[in-house]
C-alpha cells in the first residue's frame, strides 16, 4: 500500500539538519555547537524549536548537554549509536562473526582495488605490528592490529563500507582487547597479518580470504578459550 507522505515539523528538519552537519564534519567529537543566538540565526527558527530538536538529538545520542559546558557532539552518526546499543545487546560471537565477514569481503576488495597509497599505508601499520610483537607489547599489538584492518577496508574505496566497519570495531573495542589478550604468541598474529598484507600486494583475493578465513578460526577458538575461563 502506498502511504501518505508525512510532512516534518520544523523541530525535525532543524533537528536533520544539524544531524547532517555533524556528519559532514562541520563539528567533531567532543566539540561543542555554537551558541543558541547563533544556531537561531543560522536555522531561523526560535529558542523552543532549536531547543526541541537539540534535545531529540541528545535523546538519539548524538549530542550530549552538560551543566556549565554546553551542548558537545557525542558521537558522528546516529548508525555508530543504533550499532553501539545492537552490540551491547548481542552474543558477544555473533557480533564478532559479523566483524570477520567484513574482513573477509574487505580483504578481497582490497585485492581488487587497492592503490600503491593503499599499499603504502597497510604495509606502514604492518610494521607497528611487527614491532609490537618484538617488543612484547600486547596492548600496542592490538591498537595496531586495529589500524591494520582499518587501513584494508579504507583501501576498498567503499565509504559506507569504511564507516560500517569502524562503527562495529570501536564498539567492540573492549571485546577484542579481551579475545586479543588470550591468543599468544604475538608473532603468530603478526605471520598472518604478513600473508595478508602479501595477498593484498600480489592482488590476490583467494589468498586473501583464505587467510582471513585462517585468523577468523584463531579468533573463535581464542573467544572459546575466554569463556570457558
Amino acid at each position: 500500500m502506498i502511504k501518505k507522505t508525512k510532512r516534518l515539523t520544523l523541530v525535525e528538519q532543524v533537528a536533520i539538519q544539524i544531524e547532517d552537519l555533524i556528519e559532514a564534519g562541520q563539528w567533531e567529537v567532543g566539540s561543542k555547537l555554537p551558541a543558541e543566538p547563533e544556531l537561531m540565526e543560522k536555522f531561523d527558527v526560535s529558542r523552543n524549536t532549536l531547543r526541541e530538536a537539540i534535545r531529540a538529538l541528545v535523546h538519539a545520542g548524538l549530542l550530549e548537554t552538560r551543566q556549565g559546558i554546553g551542548t558537545t557532539v557525542k558521537s558522528l552518526s546516529t548508525l555508530g549509536i543504533a550499532l553501539e546499543r545492537k552490540i551491547q545487546k548481542s552474543d558477544l560471537m555473533e557480533t564478532l562473526e559479523v566483524r570477520l565477514a567484513l574482513e573477509k569481503e574487505a580483504a578481497q576488495l582490497a585485492a581488487e582495488r587497492r592503490s600503491n597509497e593503499d599499499l603504502k599505508l597497510i604495509e606502514e601499520c604492518l610494521e607497528k605490528c611487527k614491532e609490537a610483537a618484538k617488543g612484547k607489547e600486547p596492548q600496542h599489538f592490538i591498537d595496531m592490529d586495529i589500524a591494520f584492518h582499518k587501513s584494508i577496508v579504507k583501501a576498498t574505496h567503499n565509504q559506507m563500507f569504511i564507516e560500517l566497519y569502524d562503527h562495529i570495531t570501536d564498539s567492540l573495542q573492549s571485546s577484542v582487547h579481551e579475545i586479543m589478550r588470550v591468543r599468544d604468541p604475538l608473532t603468530d598474529e603478526y605471520e598472518v597479518h604478513t600473508d595478508l598484507y602479501e595477498a593484498i600486494r600480489l592482488k590476490d583475493a583467494k589468498i586473501a580470504i583464505s587467510c582471513v578465513n585462517a585468523y577468523m578460526e584463531k579468533a573463535k577458538d581464542s573467544l572459546y578459550t575466554m569463556m570457558e575461563g
